[in-house]
């Protein structure tokens, strides 16, 4: 049985027939997770390729909005600590769809923020900026760890500092053409773009040398989700996703 990353609220489940085991956070370890893990969650991303990204600003929303998404086809989930009751939610989605769907917390700022993550369950890390201490925490532990970068140089720093992933946060003018310039350029990123990606240039993004991409406000409309109309978000996942698979998976470096 492959090896999943920590969790202490999950590390007393029974064992079971999925991908990966929890691995509890103790002193002794320091949150410590395995190479093999680490290896399994950048091969999901690398088949998957497209991760929900959720924020909602009431708690009551969060779970039924992330519940559309994954209706409509994602198997990657970021719940964001913006969200009331981020924490909980995560926790009970990764308990819920383990081994089904991957599973993170962004909008980490610091090493406490990443070990409250890891202690709901969280199987990866992501910044909304570029934190070299956050970066290394989670490296020399074998946490998978995506960093928010905006220029070449951040995400050449962040690949540096030992992130696997880049995110690309916020935007770019250019979109797909600064990907391919910039992977072109430094073949050793795998970038993954947020901010700019919508549910039709999504599959643009991966065709041209992103790694991955996060969906936002495109997936989670505001709109859809202050009118409760949770189908439309299962309708926008669909239509991302079905863009998302003509670009194949990735292949890693």
């Amino acid at each position: 049985m492959a090896l999943r990353l920590a969790s202490s609220r999950l590390a007393s489940k029974a064992a079971k027939n999925v991908r990966f085991s929890s691995v509890l956070a103790t002193p002794e370890n320091d949150y410590m997770s395995t190479v093999e893990s680490k290896e399994q969650v950048l091969n999901w991303f690398a088949e998957h390729r497209a991760c929900a990204v959720l924020r909602t600003a009431t708690s009551e929303a969060c779970p039924k909005a992330m519940q559309a998404a994954i209706d409509g086809g994602f198997k990657i989930g970021e719940f964001t600590l913006t969200t009331p009751d981020c924490l909980d939610h995560l926790s009970n989605f990764r308990a819920k769809y383990d081994g089904e769907v991957l599973i993170g917390c962004g909008t980490i700022m610091n090493i406490d923020d990443a070990k409250a993550a890891v202690d709901a369950g969280s199987e990866f890390i992501i910044t909304p900026v570029m934190l070299p201490d956050v970066i290394e925490f989670c490296a020399q532990r074998n946490i998978v760890v995506i960093p928010g970068c905006q220029t070449p140089t951040e995400l050449t720093m962040a690949y540096r500092h030992g992130a696997p992933l880049q995110k690309l946060f916020p935007g770019v003018a250019g979109g797909p053409m600064w990907v391919k310039a910039v992977s072109s350029a430094l073949p050793f990123l795998s970038i993954n773009p947020t901010s700019g990606v919508d549910l039709d240039n999504a599959g643009d993004y991966l065709k041209m040398g992103a790694a991955s991409v996060g969906l936002v406000a495109p997936l989670f409309d505001p709109n859809a989700i202050a009118a409760e109309d949770w189908d439309q978000i299962a309708k926008n996942a669909e239509k991302v996703i079905g863009n998302v698979k003509t670009a194949g998976p990735y292949q890693r470096k």
